[in-house]
């Protein structure tokens, strides 16, 4: 069978309409005649017309065999199904020109206005793209208002023409800036709808209530209702009359109004078959408290994602399996479906977690500090709702003001990154992980794990705009501050004590922290019976407060017998809200707390000056067991503030880079990639391929007798340099392996035979000749395409320090001008290029420049398994590419391509 016409699995994807729904799409197959002539069956007179030009009742078999009939390649079709029936399909067929294709589509009159024309476009864009078509085409009835709309506002450059009755419309079809931002947004508003329904339900089912106090399904049913859920509440149990008060049905079919969410706590050998009967229903998603996938092994995870299929296919979205619930304190909703024995206070911290057990020790944590939520959300196994998902519906969500994350396992981390750095230019994200998120998958987790350096994946959260909380506990000691507090302006602290000696633990614990300490002088007397304590600590922290030179308080104090932390903390929320500033405190020594000792101390009355940010409401004042908390959650803070203060627009598109030349050397080299192995390029292909995005390599040439190396060396002009062709030993001059700075010829025959006997140590190597460069700095420029990360770009100074003490830098793309700079000025070796020690300083804005085209190719082209550019020398004047290597491969499906698709778990 030919190549082309083999079934691309890999275009498969579950996609989220616009009203949130989910839904299946693949390439046509020609078993779907009887589904394909069924909805035809369902068009009105009209949708037939404008999509054949005219009317037929039906179509005949000739038709239905050609529509299905696809060879994946010049022919391609794509289906849209939810369950069984066929709701849309979209095709394009090549013209003429190889280049071109010409599209199609046919939508479900029942299904329009979901977004269905949109998704099909984008997926037969990326498929086209595959497949070396550059450019769109459609002929279109001036009257197809819809399908005209579906081309205009898909962000591609739409040329229309009118001739002979029928609107000629082309396009060509490579992403754009504009392109993707509306693709995004499409996925943004879909997204955020699908957990809205889930976060928001109008109605509940729970499916195994029990009358039995010791069962989940009881605790979950009290807690909806005892918590007032402003929808109707359904107990689903086939044994019970009543449950809770209320009538109990025997099934989800016999419930008498539609259900949005369903919550399943039916022994795990049920659970399949009560999710496909709530899909039949037309739940709109389902919540699996049940466990015990994750124990089984593979066996588990397959029937964990036979349950996400089968879900998904009936439109519904998915929260666990293993969930401990979700909750919403919106006063519209008041949704408390979760296990937690305390009822949850409104607040404006969204939290998301994975793990069960982490779930309930954040949860509890923030109870403990007085913290109140917008949203909770368990994950458990994340089979489907992620936490890509809830960051999504926190971006729209007026009540979260800070969103918080505990992730074991990322199933997309590019949408993570693109996602995460949108929500934090307006809300902070902080996220606490474990040391092995990204290198292993915990036991009911499915998805990819990365072989970048376990740095590269810390550096995606830094550039995404992520506040990393190294603990459970730091992240809510950063929670606690987000919600509490306004955002510093600054890194400047004033601190507060009544001991010297805690005044100066909490100085440098600011040093070590990046913050500027300012006041520490005050140390405040609160012992003495002749000094009115309370006033001297409010005179003294207003004081500092209003000074243009503070940003930020932080006061920890020992016990006195003559003033209470009480009375201290309030005065303290009375200095916070009356100038808008954020003030911390930290009681040490305290044996028995307060309930305020570690948590928010609510601010004593209503207090809003003039001068104070008025789109904060200042709630009180965060409180911690030691100052070294209090001053790691505001540094995390004021590295956020900083981020989004430096935050600028991703690269712009860069001179003199032909992408399309790439793409054609690539798809040419593809047929000599084997399996799973790379294909490196020679030295001739290689220069070839940087070069169509403007990185020169300077000539080399290899010889094998000396005669060739001195015609060689006449031609590129002395001084040469003499180098070993392997990929260690061109590197080690100290082993003998590069010679530089051969003047002549007499020098080059001699400087042969010496390298020949000083190599014979190590082994027999071929030998070359190349141009000498300007003396520099020596660094590297490394890109792999990482099975979880995708592209990642990594810098470092040349020689064994950057691999023996692990000094490089590490980004991925796409970048920003501030990314590239941050990049270059990573690694600590990196002060050579700034005139350290009395170097000169070197041309840093080549080496960026340098940067940003490797990070171009490697993000556009997947296929480019490895770039590396070593080494690359830096003078005062030039950049010079002294080697370089480029191996292809054949790229898994990278995480966050060209169409929205769902992780498919």
């Amino acid at each position: 069978m030919a190549e082309e016409n083999v079934y691309p699995s890999h275009w498969e994807a579950d996609v989220v309409l616009r009203d949130g729904a989910t839904a299946h799409l693949r390439p046509v197959l020609p078993t779907d005649q009887d589904a394909l002539a069924a909805m035809y069956s369902r068009q009105s007179e009209r949708t037939i017309y404008l999509r054949f030009f005219t009317y037929k009742s039906s179509l005949s078999a000739k038709e239905l065999a050609r529509f299905t009939t696809v060879d994946h390649h010049d022919r391609v079709a794509f289906v849209i199904m939810l369950g069984q029936e066929m709701i849309g399909i979209g095709r394009y067929d090549r013209t003429n020109d190889p280049h071109e294709a010409e599209v199609a589509f046919f939508i479900s009159d029942a299904h329009h206005g979901r977004g269905i024309g949109s998704i099909l476009l984008e997926h037969l864009a990326a498929a086209g793209l595959e497949r070396g078509i550059t450019k769109f085409s459609a002929e279109v009835l001036p009257e197809n208002r819809k399908m005209l709309n579906v081309f205009s506002e898909a962000g591609f450059e739409v040329a229309r023409v009118f001739d002979d009755g029928v609107v000629m419309v082309n396009f060509n079809i490579d992403p754009t800036k504009k392109s993707r931002e509306v693709m995004a947004t499409r996925e943004h508003r879909a997204e955020a709808k699908s957990v809205s329904s889930l976060i928001a339900p109008r109605s509940v089912a729970i499916i195994g209530a029990s009358r039995d106090w010791n069962q989940v399904g009881h605790e979950i049913l009290v807690n909806i209702v005892e918590g007032g859920f402003t929808g109707p509440v359904y107990g689903i149990n086939p044994e019970a009359f009543e449950l809770a008060g209320m009538k109990a049905y025997p099934s989800i079919a016999e419930v008498p109004e539609p259900v949005d969410l369903a919550i399943i706590t039916v022994p795990i050998s049920a659970v399949a078959g009560v999710v496909e009967e709530c899909g039949r229903e037309g739940v709109r998603g389902v919540c699996i408290v049940t466990g015990g996938y994750a124990d089984d092994g593979a066996r588990g995870r397959a029937r964990q994602q036979a349950l996400v299929r089968t879900a998904r296919s009936s439109g519904m979205r998915v929260i666990g399996p293993a969930s401990l619930g979700l909750i919403n304190t919106d006063p519209a909703v008041n949704l408390n479906a979760s296990l937690g024995e305390a009822r949850p206070q409104p607040g404006g911290l969204g939290l998301f977690s994975q793990s069960a057990a982490i779930g309930v020790l954040l949860y509890t944590s923030a109870r403990r500090r007085q913290l109140g939520f917008s949203s909770v959300l368990s994950a458990g196994n994340r089979a489907d709702v992620s936490g890509n998902d809830m960051m999504q519906y926190w971006e729209d969500d007026g009540e979260t003001t800070a969103c918080c994350m505990y992730l074991e396992s990322i199933g997309n981390p590019r949408k993570f990154s693109r996602i995460a750095r949108r929500l934090a230019r307006s809300k902070p994200v902080v996220v606490a992980k474990s040391d092995v998120t990204g290198v292993q998958l915990p036991p009911g987790h499915t998805g990819r794990t990365s072989s970048a350096p376990p740095e590269a994946l810390n550096e995606m959260f830094r550039q995404s705009g992520v506040i990393r909380a190294e603990t459970s506990e730091h992240l809510m000691d950063i929670a606690q501050l987000l919600v509490s507090q306004p955002l510093p302006r600054g890194r400047r602290v004033a601190v507060f004590s009544n001991a010297f000696a805690l005044g100066q633990v909490i100085a440098d614990a600011c040093t070590s922290h990046g913050v500027e300490a300012k006041h520490t002088e005050h140390v405040l007397d609160t012992a003495s019976p002749d000094i009115d304590a309370l006033d001297m600590i409010r005179d003294a922290v207003l004081t500092a407060l209003r000074s243009s030179e503070v940003d930020a308080a932080v006061a920890s104090f020992l016990p006195s017998p003559l003033v209470g932390q009480d009375e201290i903390t309030e005065v303290l929320a009375d200095c916070g809200a009356e100038t808008g500033k954020p003030v911390l405190a930290a009681f040490t020594g305290v044996v028995e707390p307060t309930p305020y000792q570690r948590g928010i101390y609510p601010c004593p009355r209503e207090y809003r000056a003039a001068e104070a940010d008025e789109s904060f409401n200042y709630p009180g004042v965060p409180c911690y067991e030691s100052p070294g908390a209090a001053i790691g959650a505001l540094a995390a803070a004021m590295d956020y503030v900083a981020w989004r203060a430096q935050e600028d627009v991703f690269v712009e598109d860069i001179e003199g880079v032909n992408a399309k030349a790439v793409e054609e050397k690539i798809e040419e080299l593809k047929p000599k990639i084997q399996g799973e192995g790379l294909l490196e390029l020679d030295p001739r292909r290689t220069a070839e391929l940087l070069g169509d995005y403007g990185i020169a390599v300077l000539e080399s040439v290899p010889f094998e007798t000396k005669n060739e190396a001195c015609e060689a060396a006449e031609k590129l002009g002395y001084p040469v340099a003499l180098k070993a062709i392997d990929p260690t030993m061109r590197h080690r001059l100290d082993l003998g392996g590069v010679r530089l700075g051969i003047e002549d010829q007499e020098s080059l025959v001699r400087d042969i035979d010496l390298m020949r006997r000083t190599l014979a140590t190590y082994g027999d190597f071929d030998l070359e000749v190349q141009s000498m460069a300007p003396t520099g700095q020596n660094c590297v420029i490394r890109a792999m395409e990482d099975p979880l990360l995708g592209p990642v770009v990594s810098f470092g100074m040349s020689g064994d320090s950057v691999n023996l003490l692990d000094d490089w830098a590490h980004r991925v793309p796409p970048l920003t001008q501030r990314d590239v700079e941050k990049l270059v000025r990573s690694p600590k070796a990196s002060r050579k290029l700034f005139g350290y020690d009395g170097l000169p300083p070197v041309r840093v804005d080549l080496l960026e420049d340098l940067i940003r085209r490797v990070a171009e190719l490697k993000d556009r082209h997947p296929e480019i398994a490895l770039v590396e550019l070593n080494p690359i020398m830096i003078s005062g004047q030039t950049l010079t590419v002294l080697d370089s290597t480029v191996k292809l491969g054949n790229p898994q499906q990278r995480t966050d391509s060209a169409r929205r698709t769902m992780s498919r778990s």
